[in-house]
């Protein structure tokens, strides 16, 4: 049987391209949208989806979360701007349910292949800075994927760079220090999401770039969330985690 599905921020630009790739795949069955103003509880009680698709902004998605859960419904998070606090939250929610959920800071493959990457470059390369470009429309900073990549980076980083002296003149001017990673947002209209690693080594540097140029990259790892969540009794936190 299909999989029944509801999106949920279904107006956005992300949602409408979720709305027209749900309804071309015989595996799931699109019954339901929701927007702005909607009751999310009672769509997902009156559809009866079994999988609900959050593409809405950092504000609500913390909410909406623990409402998909509340009703039974297993979450597929693409909304960033989740803390790690809020994360573990959920995470021990879902497991108390015995349901399955997915939050996924990126759904390109060619992002989570990148990251996937990244985290063997730091062995050989443990000073790395990010660069993130997004649209002006995106609310939260770092995005979710550069938090995430200098993270998995940090950890598996065998030893620290050493220790310089700065003087910065302006705040901010190096970045965001996610776990001793510099992170660098960029938003300007033109954009849709863009993320650069740039490594530095003795007289070289290694540098990997990842450019999504249309939102339509990102459904092939809405649909795969969407059918692997069926089969987790735990929620999940990126997309590397379900890939075989």
């Amino acid at each position: 049987m299909a999989i029944r599905v509801l999106v949920n921020g279904a107006l956005g630009r992300m949602g409408q391209e979720a709305v027209t790739v749900l309804q071309s795949e015989a595996k799931f069955e699109l019954v339901g949208t929701c927007g702005r103003g909607d009751d999310l509880s009672a769509a997902i009680e009156h559809s009866r989806a079994e999988v609900v698709v959050d593409f809405t902004n950092a504000i609500a998605v913390f909410e909406n979360s623990e409402k998909i859960l509340a009703a039974g419904a297993r979450p597929v998070i693409g909304t960033s701007g989740l803390m790690p606090s809020q994360i573990e939250h959920l995470k021990n929610r879902a497991k108390a349910l015995q349901l399955g959920g997915i939050i996924a800071p990126n759904f390109s493959l060619g992002a989570m292949l990148m990251m996937k990457y990244a985290t063997q470059w730091i062995k050989y390369f443990p000073e790395a800075e990010i660069i993130e470009l997004h649209h002006d429309g995106k609310l939260d900073a770092p995005s979710g994927t550069a938090l995430r990549t200098a993270q998995t980076m940090s950890a598996l980083r065998h030893k620290q760079p050493e220790a310089r002296l700065e003087k910065v003149l302006v705040a901010g001017a190096r970045g965001a220090d996610v776990e001793g990673i510099h992170v660098h947002s960029i938003r300007l209209p033109g954009l849709v999401a863009h993320q650069e690693i740039i490594f530095g080594g003795v007289d070289e540097t290694l540098t990997v770039r990842h450019d999504s140029l249309h939102r339509r990259c990102f459904m092939p790892g809405v649909l795969l969330a969407c059918e692997k969540v069926m089969g987790l009794t735990e929620l999940v936190y990126g997309l590397e985690n379900i890939i075989d």
